[in-house]
């Protein structure tokens, strides 16, 4: 009898833990939301902001939180996420020297730049507010680094902003949009052959100027910084290569109605 009721309590020890097992399943499939108004994380946010505050002197420190700040980044929920951001929008704010041959310190804007580009989509307003801007334009450096980001969050608000920098006085700025719009190879196809289309203009319109004037050199310039880019953001959007802006017109002319990714 003791014999059997050992086999009966041990047959029904796993059946009894089975009513577990779902809550288990549905606990790895729902993971509780991060924790949000951390004490730690607005701690972090008035350091940085305390140290951006000090004209310079002490921008490494603010570096040095800014990295913090991004490693803290994917465990915050939606409230710290943006009080995050927010203080990263701040630093753009700040007022830096510059030398006697104008240039400026940069450093803690393109800590804060290339931390914000660890928190899409919500730093996505924040490249669109400073991209541009007066306080940072003459810097192409940190444009780049702005343009470029904002690229690798390939969000649609970002695709309209870069394809209004196609036509930016700068061959450096139109450069990088260029570059940035490659990121974008894998939206819906429409949007994709009207951003291609957008690319493919620039390109002919810089070597129309170059072929009409072969001693422009300031067209020839341009073409040069720009052709490359273009010519690389072309092959990502249409997965296909080229090289001639001649042949790139070519294919456009015979594929644009045809399906793109279609194997």
């Amino acid at each position: 009898m003791q014999a059997l009721l050992a086999i009966v309590l041990a047959l029904s020890t796993p059946a009894a833990a089975t009513p577990a097992q779902p809550q288990v399943a549905l606990a790895r499939q729902n993971p509780p939301a991060p924790a949000d108004n951390r004490p730690e994380v607005k701690e972090l946010c008035d350091k940085l902001g305390a140290h951006a505050g000090k004209r310079g002197k002490e921008d490494s420190e603010a570096i040095s939180v800014m990295d913090k700040l991004v490693q803290e980044f994917p465990n915050c929920g939606p409230k710290d996420r943006a009080l995050v951001v927010k203080q990263l929008d701040k630093c753009f704010g700040e007022k830096r020297q510059e030398d006697q041959d104008g240039v400026r310190e940069n450093k803690l804007f393109l800590a804060a730049a290339t931390a914000l580009g660890e928190m899409a989509p919500e730093s996505v307003p924040v490249y669109i507010k400073w991209i541009g801007d007066k306080a940072h334009r003459k810097d192409l450096a940190l444009q780049r680094v702005m343009i470029l980001k904002l690229g690798k969050t390939k969000a649609e608000a970002g695709r309209t902003t870069l394809l209004d920098l196609l036509v930016d006085p700068s061959a450096k700025i139109q450069a990088a949009a260029a570059e940035a719009l490659g990121e974008y190879a894998d939206i819906d196809q429409k949007l994709r052959k009207a951003t291609f289309e957008s690319l493919l203009k620039i390109l002919m319109s810089a070597k129309g100027q170059v072929d009409s004037n072969v001693n422009d050199l300031i067209a020839r310039e341009r073409y040069d910084t720009i052709a490359a880019p273009l010519t690389t953001a072309l092959s990502k959007l249409a997965k296909h290569e080229e090289h001639d802006p001649n042949e790139w017109q070519r294919w456009w002319n015979k594929n644009k109605k045809e399906d793109w990714d279609k194997s």
